[in-house]
């Protein structure tokens, strides 16, 4: 590609990621997890990340890297995101159980507290 081409190339990328309204979250390990962006702003951190003031590159490239976040914590956070979106204001009776398991409940703590969610 020239460097014309690829210059034209990122606003059409940028307007297909507005288009289907997710969000490309990076795991520490590199992992690339796409998100609903409903889901993901369940998050405070990527909420103020995403529709924040000011001009963060995140809110224009729709991708937020986690250095700090591995992979499985990443993973199971992700899946929490979908679990509170699909299950706030449920009204159907008692809330299915979100299992985690116990080796993993203080990484999952300590990212449930950075990504306030």
């Amino acid at each position: 590609l020239t460097r014309s081409a690829k210059a034209s190339s990122r606003p059409l990328r940028l307007l297909l990621m507005a288009e289907t309204d997710y969000v490309k979250l990076i795991s520490a390990e590199g992992h690339e997890f796409i998100v609903d962006r409903n889901a993901a702003v369940v998050s405070g951190t990527i909420k103020s990340m995403l529709q924040g003031p000011g001009t963060y590159a995140e809110t224009s490239q729709g991708e937020i890297r986690f250095p700090e976040i591995s992979t499985k914590t990443l993973e199971k956070t992700v899946q929490y995101f979908y679990y509170k979106l699909k299950y706030t204001n449920n009204k159907d009776g008692p809330l299915p159980e979100f299992k985690i398991e116990p080796e993993h409940a203080l990484e999952l703590l300590m990212a449930a507290n950075y990504l306030d969610a």
